[in-house]
């Protein structure tokens, strides 16, 4: 691949390409996120598999291509964990071996008690609990209590909901910086304080846009930390920036939606930038993937696609695509609503290069190699 000068790296938040060998090891033998939404019968991604999404192992059923435009794989994670930083910071180069603390039978009283007293208020829930399902359980006593929903996942969270007219976005944020520096080492360091702001009246609550991610520090010497070290710039949108803890980025751009992060890329594709523009479209994790909303996470991936379509045209010879995913969050998938084990798709696109099929892959990784020696970088 030739050096290139503006890299492009877009994270389709859960879009997984079939169950990992290891799968069953988490429960999740059979998760395939991509067949699912090909099992809809109104996926429709033309752009996709012009690159060559079809082509990559075990993804046929999409449609192969003869002549497809990007090199494509099928990349296995090699770290212990499903979540999303655990995702992220293999992509950006670090295999974390052992996975992060997660909590099935809820947070233990030792850490209850230390929250509360950094609160000042109560908390409700304490177990794992489905986002929507959890407001409308614990909405209406919140309401009433002013206390604080504290709940997990079987992924390593810790994630606070409540609602915006009782508890403030600042003030919802403080508590989950608060809570980040009690759920700390090796004991219960989980790899993201999740706000969970909500709106509406009993029987109607909805969670808003203004979520955001309160990650550990991760670790050093990853892709955006080698990129600002060598002079190159490095851009953040969606919870890209929160994902690495605001680390090593000399821009962020926040965003509520997929719509939003595309439109941010299209303003950013205009900018003379030298080095990464590494971005994060969520909503099909949050909105689709654990809502197991195969339907509307069909129609997200098809409205991506025709975005693409229009991205592609305006990239040039200096620059590098990659569309890879982070895990799979199959929304076909019955046996839970959690993140799945999944391999992920990667596409390199450089306007006039030759494609090629690199087969299945181990790690994430690969992709902080591919940025680092398109970018001239150690």
């Amino acid at each position: 691949m030739k050096h290139s000068k503006r890299v492009f790296l877009i994270v389709l938040d859960s879009v997984g390409a079939g169950e990992a060998p290891d799968a069953s090891i988490f429960g999740d033998s059979g998760a395939h996120t991509l067949r699912s939404l090909y099992n809809t019968g109104i996926l429709d991604i033309p752009n996709l598999c012009a690159l060559g999404l079809g082509n990559i192992d075990g993804l046929s059923f999409l449609g192969k291509t003869n002549a497809p435009l990007a090199t494509h794989a099928r990349l296995r994670e090699l770290s212990g964990g499903k979540d999303t930083t655990i995702g992220h910071w293999e992509i950006a180069g670090h295999i974390s071996k052992e996975p992060m603390p997660t909590f099935p039978n809820g947070f233990p009283d030792e850490i209850v008690d230390r929250l509360q007293a950094a609160f000042g208020r109560g908390i409700l829930c304490n177990k794992p609990y489905s986002g929507t399902a959890v407001i409308n359980d614990f909405g209406a006593e919140h309401l009433e209590s002013g206390k604080l929903i504290v709940y997990t996942s079987a992924d390593s969270v810790l994630q606070i909901a409540a609602h915006e007219d009782i508890v403030s976005l600042d003030e919802l944020y403080g508590y989950c910086r608060k809570a980040r520096e009690i759920m700390r080492g090796e004991k219960y360091g989980v790899g993201r304080i999740i706000a969970r702001p909500f709106k509406g009246s009993a029987g109607d609550f909805r969670r808003t846009a203004n979520r955001r991610d309160f990650s550990l520090e991760p670790p050093k010497d990853i892709l955006p930390e080698r990129v600002v070290k060598s002079g190159l710039d490095c851009i953040s949108v969606g919870k890209i920036y929160d994902i690495f803890a605001g680390q090593s980025f000399t821009q962020a751009h926040y965003t509520h939606s997929n719509d939003e992060g595309m439109s941010v890329l299209d303003e950013l594709s205009k900018i003379d930038f030298t080095g990464l523009c590494f971005a994060n479209l969520v909503d099909f994790d949050m909105l689709w993937g654990h809502r197991r909303d195969a339907n509307a996470y069909a129609s997200g991936l098809n409205a991506f696609d025709t975005w693409l379509g229009a991205f592609v045209e305006k990239l040039s010879e200096d620059d590098m695509l990659i569309i890879t995913a982070d895990h799979g969050c199959d929304p076909g998938f019955s046996k839970s609503t959690d993140h799945t084990r999944e391999y992920t798709p990667l596409l390199v696109y450089q306007k006039g290069e030759a494609a090629e099929d690199l087969g299945t892959l181990d790690g994430f990784c690969r992709i902080a190699k591919i940025i680092s020696n398109t970018l001239g970088i150690d």
